[in-house]
């Protein structure tokens, strides 16, 4: 971070970006992250898999406002700083030359040797701490760990929800086998390599570019020896889109597409005429 002083620094791991984060960054204009998560250092079976990339992470959380984010490693050296070298080091520093900025934080942020420190840590240092409360959904805490869970089990909505925004994923787009065309429904085909999750296979109404589409995400079985052999997510456009979305979508190698319902799980039908119909089914949900 610049030599400069912030008037708020916001300290936490923020994956997803969601609500609850979203508090904390409220009013602070420098951010203190990690890249990884840290039990992928300490403890990486444990390691849970993410929502967002680092990337992606760190531009959410200036979408939010805030001007400035320092990212850390997360090493096992760091682990094993004590509570005080560690504020010394990247508390302080962040907050810039001149000090005296507001640090804001979750009431379970901890930091330092066996998560030692707290805010009242720093405020014992002379720092002034602004905890913001937990952030709730349907009468529950909102946490990473509740709207991966979601995720993984196709619970768009309730994820969309707790994010504030809809949940995003990008990925590399390839030519396919055309056989999407061949049966009057066109494809963009994307592999989605940056995305951690282990996002149930099936229909899903998304957009992308702006535009409403109907994507699976799966290994298309009814093509038999044809399948995919690992899972894509390939997005048909809705309705009748525009030159210019889809030029938009041809010229981008990694488009982003934004989840909005999970409509049906994949699965495989007796015949290209069934799963034609199953399409007509879903593009008119996912239109509604």
């Amino acid at each position: 971070m610049r030599d400069a002083a912030f008037k708020g620094l916001a300290v936490g791991f923020f994956d997803g970006v969601h609500l609850g984060h979203q508090a904390i960054l409220r009013g602070a204009d420098a951010a203190l992250t990690f890249r990884n998560h840290p039990l992928s250092a300490l403890a990486p079976e444990k390691a849970p898999r993410l929502i967002m990339t680092p990337e992606e992470r760190v531009a959410a959380i200036k979408a939010c406002g805030v001007g400035e984010v320092r990212a850390l490693d997360f090493t096992r050296e760091l682990a094993e700083m004590a509570p005080e070298d560690f504020v010394r080091l990247h508390v302080f520093a962040a907050r810039g030359a001149q000090g005296g900025a507001k640090v804001f934080c979750g009431e379970n942020w901890r930091f330092g040797k066996g998560g030692a420190g707290d805010a009242e840590f720093l405020r014992r240092r002379g720092v002034e701490v602004v905890v913001a409360p937990y952030a709730e959904y349907k009468g529950e805490r909102i946490s990473s760990s509740r709207i991966r869970a979601c995720l993984e089990r196709g619970e768009i909505r309730d994820a969309n929800a707790m994010l504030g925004r809809r949940f995003q994923v990008s990925g590399s787009r390839f030519q396919g086998k055309g056989l999407g065309e061949k049966i009057g429904y066109p494809t963009v085909n994307l592999k989605l390599e940056t995305c951690n999750l282990k996002l149930p296979l099936g229909v899903y109404a998304v957009e992308v570019c702006g535009a409403k589409a109907v994507a699976n995400y799966g290994l298309a079985p009814t093509m038999g020896e044809r399948a995919w052999t690992s899972p894509v997510l390939e997005i048909h456009l809705l309705g009748n889109p525009d030159n210019r979305t889809i030029r938009t979508i041809e010229q981008s190698n990694n488009p982003t597409v934004s989840f909005v319902d999970y409509l049906r799980p994949e699965r495989t039908f007796g015949s290209v005429e069934e799963l034609k119909r199953q399409i007509a089914e879903d593009c008119r949900r996912a239109e509604g």
